[in-house]
C-alpha cells in the first residue's frame, strides 16, 4: 500500500492544513459551543469548520482516499485506497474554555489500520510534529528522539481520562507511579500527551480507550522517535502505553500489575 501512496506529497498537503487548522484555532476570539453525547462530550462552531475546510481539500487533492473525521463521520475511499483520519480540534474542552492546550491531528492509514503519515499541530506552542513510516519523527522539521530515561521516577507521564471518567486500571497505576514519585499529569488533548513522548519531554503516556482519529497520527510519531508502544497497534477503545524504550519494560510491568493488560488480547 505505501508503495501505491506519493507520501511525500501527502505530507506536504497534510503539513499545510495544519497550519492553517493552528492560525484557525488560534484565531478564532469566540465560538459556539453545543453538547454532543454528554455534557462533558462537546463541539464547538470551530471544530466543525476545521473538518469541513479539511474534507474539502483533501477530497479535491486526494479523490479516491477515505475520511474518517471527529465530527462528521466515515466518507468511504474506492476500493483499496487508505483513509484519512482527522480529530480538528483535539482537547475541544481545553479550547471551549480559554485554555491554550488542544491540537489538530491529521492522519494516513492503510486498510488495515497501519499508520503512513502523521501530523500534530500544536496551535499555541507554534509546534507541529510530523512522521512517515519508516522515516523517523520531527518537530518543525527537527528530528527528535523519545527520552533515553532508564527509569519513571523522576520523570513525567501523562494521562487522559475517557472523557470525564477514570478508566478501568487508572486509579490503581496512579498508585503506583506516586509509590515511584513519577510525576503525573492530565492535560486534556490525546494527541499532544502522547507526542510528548516523541519529542522526549514525557518517558510515558497512557490512554484507557484509543481512538483512530486523535490517537493513531500520534501513535506513528512516537513509534517513529523509538518510542515503545503496548500494544504496537491498538485496536478501537483499547488501553495503550507508551514508553520511552529504556523504561518500557517497568511501565509494561506496572501496566500489568495495574490490571490494565490484561484487557488487551493476547
Amino acid at each position: 500500500m505505501e508503495s501505491e501512496v506519493d507520501l511525500d506529497r501527502a505530507l506536504d498537503v497534510a503539513t499545510e492544513l495544519a497550519a492553517w487548522a493552528s492560525q484557525t484555532i488560534r484565531g478564532a476570539r469566540t465560538t459556539a459551543v453545543r453538547q454532543k453525547a454528554s455534557p462533558a462530550d462537546i463541539v464547538t462552531d470551530t471544530d466543525e469548520a476545521v473538518e469541513r475546510h479539511v474534507r474539502s481539500v483533501l477530497g479535491a487533492a486526494f479523490p479516491t482516499h477515505g475520511i474518517v473525521g471527529e465530527e462528521y463521520g466515515t466518507t468511504e475511499g474506492a476500493g483499496s485506497a487508505p483513509s484519512w483520519v482527522v480529530d480538528p480540534v483535539d482537547g475541544t474542552s481545553n479550547f471551549a474554555h480559554g485554555i491554550g492546550w488542544c491540537s489538530f491531528s491529521l492522519g494516513l492509514a492503510a486498510p488495515d489500520g497501519t499508520p503512513l503519515l502523521g501530523v500534530v499541530a500544536d496551535p499555541w506552542r507554534g509546534e507541529t510534529f510530523t512522521a512517515v513510516r519508516g522515516g523517523g519523527a520531527r518537530l518543525n522539521g527537527v528530528p527528535v528522539h523519545a527520552a533515553d530515561h532508564t527509569t519513571l521516577t523522576g520523570h513525567l507521564f501523562l494521562t487522559e481520562w475517557a472523557a470525564h471518567a477514570h478508566w478501568p486500571g487508572l486509579d490503581a497505576l496512579l498508585a503506583e507511579l506516586s509509590a515511584r514519585h513519577c510525576t503525573v499529569r492530565v492535560m486534556g488533548s490525546t494527541a499532544l500527551s502522547l507526542v510528548q513522548v516523541a519529542a522526549g519531554r514525557a518517558t510515558a503516556a497512557a490512554i484507557g480507550e484509543f481512538h483512530h482519529v486523535d490517537g493513531l497520527p500520534a501513535l506513528l510519531i512516537a513509534q517513529e522517535a523509538g518510542a515503545v508502544a503496548l500494544p504496537v497497534l491498538p485496536a478501537y477503545d483499547e488501553p495503550l502505553l507508551l514508553t520511552a524504550p529504556g523504561a518500557a519494560e517497568e511501565a509494561a510491568g506496572l501496566w500489568r500489575e495495574a490490571g490494565v493488560g490484561a484487557r488487551r488480547p493476547g
